[in-house]
């Protein structure tokens, strides 16, 4: 009995021809582990938290598909929080889930640096889209990616752009300012920027007419909620995109490619995102006696040309026809 149990909570030392007979053994008998059994001898859980600042956004979604099917793989089970865009609620989340799970996932939190440098070994963190020193942490590449963005807009001949800043303390908003600001100077465009808004279809909706008041030809938005706002608020001013203003995203959530005209947006890798910062949290209780601290793990994005960029129009096109003469 030793040895079957030691092949599911420490396969390591077992050979691994034993291992397998063992599980096939298991598996024909339609055995499952007891986890609530198997935690008393190992120590752990068997269960990893993931707590998100907006379960309304569909960003999220994707990312939860990805920790879901890795976490499955590693046969854990995944508790799921909504943070609601507030630090004050991400704290106490993760005190209420730090008894429950061997792990948690923390994606785009809004805690502070000293906070989150403060928390405690156990359970163990992972960092998703936000770097704080001494935490392994997964990222995408939200730099590169307005970076692409913005050579994008140049190569259409666009000098004048406006980007609609996301949450004042999102990390993420940080680096995308970082990677436009470079790119700008690098080809000689001014870049406007109208916010923080709240990372949502409303903020979009009520920026538009910021936008348009500008005079820039091209917008860049923090992400695609926000873009589609904007969209949806240009046709209501009977303002044509791109003909009249050319609008990117970010994400490459469904809805980008769902929209008229289709989205031109940067793609985020988040299912993989999802599955790779729950492979860290596994290394992480793999190797606690030599933690990993501080390793960084870098997923690229890249732009997706749809139907909402094009060359910049005449000023005429970019006016409310409301605000026209006859």
């Amino acid at each position: 009995m030793a040895t079957v149990s030691r092949s599911f909570t420490a396969p390591q030392t077992v050979r691994e021809t034993t291992r397998r007979g063992v599980l096939q053994a298991a598996a024909d008998l339609g055995y499952q582990p007891n986890r609530a059994a198997r935690g008393l001898i190992t120590g752990r859980t068997g269960n990893v938290g993931v707590i998100v600042p907006d379960l309304g956004n569909p960003y999220f979604h994707a990312v939860l598909q990805g920790v879901q099917t890795r976490a499955r793989e590693a046969d854990y089970a995944v508790f799921v929080a909504d943070g609601r865009e507030s630090a004050a609620e991400e704290d106490a989340l993760i005190g209420a889930l730090s008894k429950q799970v061997d792990g948690i996932v923390l994606c785009s939190s809004r805690l502070p640096p000293a906070r989150l440098a403060a928390l405690e070994p156990t359970p163990t963190v992972v960092l998703l889209n936000r770097r704080v020193p001494g935490l392994p942490t997964v990222n995408v590449d939200s730099a590169g990616g307005m970076r692409q963005a913005v050579d994008h807009l140049a190569a259409l001949g666009h000098v004048r752009i406006v980007f609609v800043s996301g949450p004042r303390h999102s990390w993420s908003n940080q680096q995308r300012l970082r990677g436009l600001r470079a790119a700008a100077r690098a080809h000689g465009c001014e870049v406007l920027t109208i916010g923080p808004v709240a990372p949502q279809f409303d903020s979009g909706v009520e920026a538009a007419e910021r936008v348009l008041s500008t005079g820039a030809t091209a917008v860049l938005a923090y992400n695609d909620l926000v873009a589609v706002g904007i969209l949806s608020r240009l046709a209501e001013l009977k303002i044509t995109v791109p003909g009249g203003l050319s609008v990117i995203g970010f994400d490459d959530i469904p809805l980008a490619a769902m929209v008229t005209p289709p989205l031109t947006t940067v793609a985020a890798p988040t299912v993989l995102a999802g599955q790779t910062a729950v492979q860290a949290l596994l290394d992480r209780l793999e190797h606690r006696r030599q933690p990993l601290t501080g390793e960084v793990r870098t997923l690229p994005a890249t732009l997706v040309v749809r139907g909402s960029t094009a060359p910049p129009a005449p000023a005429a096109a970019r006016t409310p026809r409301s605000l026209q003469r006859a």
